[in-house]
Formats: structure tokens, C-alpha cells, sequence
């Protein structure tokens, strides 16, 4: 079975990852891309689906983990009853070829080790030809998908399994390389691991020297910084959502998702982080790959594209995959990719608004396609839609959609006012204030005293917070405050936020999940904005606290149970973190500034 999802860590080299467990084994690897079919999927089945282990070849006593300072270089240290032996993990900056290097490091006494390599392609279903030559170098073949393990130590096995029991003293490293290549593309060449991984080790610690936080949380901010830089796929710019797919929001549910792919959702908020942490390259590169992806026809705007843009996204389940601790089904592709949300209007032009308000020079036909969007939206806006949480159910009248709605044209009215844009403001302001106008009338409950999940319902939604942080209402009204208290109520457990209440709500699925983290920092957000800065910081700290021994963090969260629930790490949650991180340690004058100039 495997680990737990908090007991992984995460290696990268910018265009794939892995997870490697606490074990020692990696059980997740999607090759040569993030959305590639994996060549290890034990996370999701058994060792039978694909891992490579290499760990003592009795059980540990002990076991500590760290990331290298301020790289992605993860070294685990396994203490036995022999002696001691440290496992550096690394995949290195790619350049002609990808590369997982495992070192195993002695640094007490003699420990004895195994290796088993378990190659499973086409998601933990295809068994490689396995061969090897006389200088030790052992190949593995099924289709297009090769892989190269080259080491000292003596391996053997077959087609199922490669194995090796070595022993290893103390001051000896004995390297493992394995390495991916197209079948038809012959051999590649050999690396030095040890080099490779001082490279490695300076490019992610000249990368993360830009970072301008300087507050109170600076380790758990460079963490998420470095977290989200290794979900960058490099060549596009595009940040996934996450490296894996199929981790349940709830054990044993079915509310398990492919997010593998770049959604538009996460633009604003990813931009706005990458720009205050001082990243101006990385924010163009997201920017770019933004209108390079939603170029074309507005009324074709998906919700979510692939690493370089690509739209078509088939969900299907692969059935010899058992799931994460039987939770299935197992999901590959995600057909929300079909689904109609009106908040990701909001979120583009937010986004590119905060690209202006940061000096992001603007791109060849920006203004026509900001324009082309807002026509289109001035159209549709007044439909139902799936809302912000992909709902499988019934289309409504989202109240979040419909205030992002209105987060879009502010936004293309504060273009045009600031940045001596050619649009239509006139018209812009009149639909601005008629979808206000709208929300105030429809989404508000004078019986509960709240805006509710949608037009008519009782029911609230974690997605309400975001009325006061895109300038809607102030945080001083008090509709925002009866709604912050409403949240409060029906969605809080044990001091976290859920996005909404499953069990009352018809989303097309049995109801259960777990603790939202990105939608609780989002509420930290709004004490901030309400002068409650001792109870923002207070839930922040909470927060920060669920991260796990190496600061990652997934999706969701189980309070009672205190595990980590959905896909893992979770490129939203890390991207909460950073920008409530800059806000609180804003002075107050400062953060009022940022929020006019910004979020308003």
C-alpha cells in the first residue's frame, strides 16, 4: 500500500517529477512530460505498477528527511542497527535528456542495502524488454519509452524486476543514474552524478536568491517558491496543478481528479505571486503562456489547457489501477476541460492587469483580445454556468461567477483608465454596474444575513471571500462581514475551511471531502482586510503548521485525522501561501496601496 501522502517528497528537473516515499522508493513517475503516461504508478496501484526502492535492506530504526538548503535535492537519512546511510535524490535541470540520480551515501558503520527497479509503462501496465551489456549498463524497451539504469553496484533480474543487494561503508557514495530517452533515439551519454548534482545544487540556490520576502515566514515562502518553480513546465511557462492524478479528496471516495494540466483559474493569483516574490521573468513566461493558450475564439475559452496550450483532455480510467488506498476511480485526462465557468474571465483580466500594474511589457494584439474577451462575456454573463469548483451537477447561477464576471470588466475599465488603452469604458461601466447591481439583488440572503454558493440557494461557499478581495464590496460592509461569519458557520472545521457543504449541495457526486487549504488562507485574507491582523496571523501560523517535514502541501486536509488529502504537492495551496504570506507582513498603509492597486 502506499505511503501516506504527506510521507512524499518531490524531485523535478522543470519539464517532469516524482515522489519519492519516506521508504526510499519513488512511486510516482510520469515520463518525459508531467502529463506523460507514467513508467512508475505504485502510488496509485502496487509495486506491481512501477517503483524503483532503494533503501536498507533491513528496517530502519529511524528515518529523517530534509530538503538540501534552498535546492529540490532531497536527502534522507536511514538509521539502522549496522550503522547509517544517506539517500540523496535529485532530478537535474534537464538539458538533452531526463535524469533521476539516486546517490546512497554511508556515514556510520556498514549498512546493508537493496535495490529493485520495477519499470511499468503506459501507467503501471506495460512490461518493459529488459537487457543488459557488458559494462553494466541495464536497458529497458516497450515502445517509444526508454529507460537506462547505469551504476556499479551489480544488478540482475528480467523483464518483472531489476534488483541488487549491495552493502555500502562509511565515506562511500555509490551512484545510480537512470536516465529517459525515445527508443528510437540510441543510447544517451553518460552524466557524472556527482557533478551534475553540484550543478543542480547551484542552479536551484541562484534561482531562489531573487525571492524579495523578507518577513517572519521566509523558509515556508521560499519552500512554496521552489515548489512552484518545479511544477513549471520550462519550455511553454505553463505551471501545473499538480504532478499527479487520482489522490482522493476523500479515502475511499470518488472525488479523484487529473491535474495535470495548467488552469486559467490559478493565473491571477499565480502572477501575483511570482511578481511581489521579484520573479519578472517566470510572471512573462506565465502571462505568455496564458494568451498563447486562450488565443482564438472567445466563446472557446476553456477552464484548463495542457503544458503548451493544448485543449483536447479525454477523461478515462485506466481499471488495473486500484487507487490510492482503494479509493477509485482512477482518472486520467479531466473532462471539466468541457465545463463553462465565467470566472476564469475574471481571473484573465486580472491578471493581466496586475501584469500591467507590474511592468510586464504588453504583447502584439493584447488590447484586441481584451476587448474580444469582454464582448463575448458582455453576452454570456448573464447564463448559468459549473462555477469555480467543477461541479458535475446542475448549471447555476454561481454568485462567485458572476462577481469574477464583474471582476472582468473593473479590470478592463482599470486598463483602459490607467494605461491609456482604446476600449470601450462607457460600455464597460454600464454592464459593470448592471452585474453589481444583479448580485447585490439575487446572491444576497436577508434571511441568513450572507451571499450564498448560488441565486436562490441557502447555502454558502468558501468562493464568497473573494467578494471583498477583488474589490467588489469592502470588507467594511456589512454583507461581507454577515458573509465571513456565515463561512464561518457552516463551512469551518477545526478552525479550517471546507469549499462548500457536499452533503447539501447537488455537485453530481457522493458527498465528503476535506478541509480546503487554499479556500482557509483565503479567509485569513479577509481578517486581514477587516483589521482582525492578530486572527489573520493566528490562522496563517495554523496553516503553516499542516505543511509537512519538508514544507509541501496538497489539495486538502483532514482535521480529525490529520492527514493530507488530494493531489500532491498542490501548486494552488503554495500559491495562497506566498500571497497571504506578503500581505501580512505588509505595513497597514502599504497593504492598503496594494490593495487599491492590485486586487481593486
Amino acid at each position: 500500500m502506499a505511503c501516506r501522502i504527506e510521507d512524499y517528497a518531490l524531485i523535478g528537473d522543470l519539464e517532469a517529477a516524482a515522489l519519492v516515499s519516506k521508504e526510499g522508493s519513488i512511486d510516482w513517475l510520469c515520463w518525459p512530460r508531467f502529463d506523460s503516461e507514467a513508467c512508475f504508478a505504485a502510488l496509485l496501484g502496487g509495486p506491481e505498477n512501477g517503483r524503483w526502492l532503494v533503501a536498507p535492506a533491513n528496517p530502519p530504526k529511524r528515518v529523517r528527511r530534509r530538503y538540501r538548503k534552498d535546492t529540490l535535492i532531497l536527502e534522507t537519512d536511514f538509521e539502522t542497527p549496522e550503522g547509517s546511510v544517506t539517500l540523496i535524490d535529485c532530478m537535474p535541470p534537464r538539458e538533452k535528456h531526463s535524469h533521476v540520480i539516486r546517490l546512497v551515501r554511508g556515514t556510520r558503520g556498514q549498512v546493508p542495502m537493496k535495490m529493485e527497479l520495477i519499470l511499468r509503462f503506459d501507467y503501471g501496465k506495460s512490461i518493459p524488454w529488459v537487457t543488459s551489456t557488458k559494462s553494466g549498463l541495464m536497458r529497458a524497451v516497450a515502445g517509444p519509452n526508454m529507460t537506462i539504469l547505469r551504476t556499479p553496484v551489480a544488478v540482475h533480474g528480467e523483464h518483472l524486476k531489476t534488483v541488487a543487494d549491495f552493502t555500502v561503508k562509511a565515506g562511500e557514495t555509490l551512484p545510480f543514474v537512470l536516465t529517459y530517452s525515445a527508443s528510437y533515439l540510441g543510447l544517451p551519454k553518460t552524466i557524472d552524478p556527482q557533478r551534475t548534482l553540484q550543478r543542480a545544487e547551484k542552479s536551484w540556490r541562484d534561482w531562489i536568491r531573487t525571492c524579495k520576502y523578507r518577513g517572519q515566514w521566509k523558509d515556508a515562502v521560499k519552500r512554496s517558491l521552489i515548489t512552484l518553480k518545479a511544477l513549471t513546465y520550462w519550455p511553454t511557462g505553463g505551471i501545473i496543478a499538480s504532478p499527479t492524478t487520482s489522490l482522493p479528496e476523500h479515502i475511499g471516495g470518488s472525488r479523484n481528479w487529473d491535474y495535470r494540466f495548467c488552469w486559467l483559474r490559478d493565473a491571477s493569483y499565480t502572477l501575483e505571486a511570482l511578481m511581489a516574490a521579484g520573479y519578472q521573468t517566470e510572471a512573462a513566461d506565465w502571462r505568455d503562456w496564458l494568451l498563447r493558450a486562450i488565443a482564438g475564439s472567445p466563446d472557446q475559452v476553456q477552464i484548463l489547457y495542457g503544458l503548451g496550450g493544448e485543449r483536447q483532455s479525454t477523461e478515462w480510467e485506466p481499471d488495473w489501477l486500484h487507487g490510492y488506498q482503494k479509493s477509485k476511480p482512477v482518472r486520467i485526462g479531466n473532462a471539466a476541460s468541457t465545463q463553462l465557468q465565467f470566472d476564469i474571465y475574471g481571473e484573465m483580466m486580472s491578471a493581466l492587469y496586475n501584469a500591467h500594474c507590474g511592468g510586464l511589457n504588453e504583447t502584439h494584439s493584447e488590447e484586441d483580445l481584451q476587448i474580444a474577451l469582454l464582448d463575448h462575456l458582455e453576452k454570456v454573463w448573464r447564463e448559468p454556468d459549473d462555477g469555480i469548483w467543477e461541479m458535475r451537477g446542475p448549471r447555476r447561477h454561481f454568485t462567485h461567477s458572476k462577481v469574477m464576471a464583474w471582476a472582468a470588466f473593473d479590470r478592463g475599465i482599470k486598463i483602459g483608465e490607467q494605461f491609456d488603452c482604446k476600449c470601450p469604458l462607457d460600455r464597460w461601466r454600464a454592464v459593470r454596474e448592471e452585474i453589481h447591481s444583479d448580485v447585490c439583488r439575487k446572491g444576497y440572503n436577508e434571511e441568513i444575513g450572507s451571499f450564498v454558493q448560488f441565486y436562490g440557494s441557502k447555502e454558502v461557499d468558501a468562493s464568497l471571500l473573494m467578494i471583498a478581495k477583488t474589490g467588489f464590496l469592502p470588507a467594511s460592509d456589512s454583507r461581507v462581514k454577515g458573509t465571513v461569519r456565515a463561512i464561518e458557520r457552516q463551512l469551518m472545521q477545526n478552525g479550517l475551511l471546507l469549499r462548500y457543504r457536499t452533503e447539501c449541495t447537488d455537485d453530481g457526486l457522493p458527498p465528503g471531502e476535506g478541509v480546503f487549504l487554499a479556500c482557509s488562507f483565503w479567509l485569513a485574507d479577509n481578517y486581514l482586510l477587516m483589521g482582525k491582523r492578530a486572527k489573520a496571523k493566528r490562522l496563517f501560523s495554523k496553516l503553516v503548521r499542516i505543511q509537512n517535514d519538508l514544507g509541501l502541501m496538497s489539495e486538502e486536509y483532514d482535521p480529525k485525522a490529520k492527514v493530507m488529502l488530494g493531489n500532491f504537492p498542490q501548486a494552488f495551496s503554495h500559491i495562497a501561501l506566498i500571497n497571504t504570506a506578503f500581505d501580512l507582513s505588509r505595513p497597514a498603509r502599504a497593504r492598503a496601496a496594494h490593495a487599491s492597486s492590485v486586487k481593486a
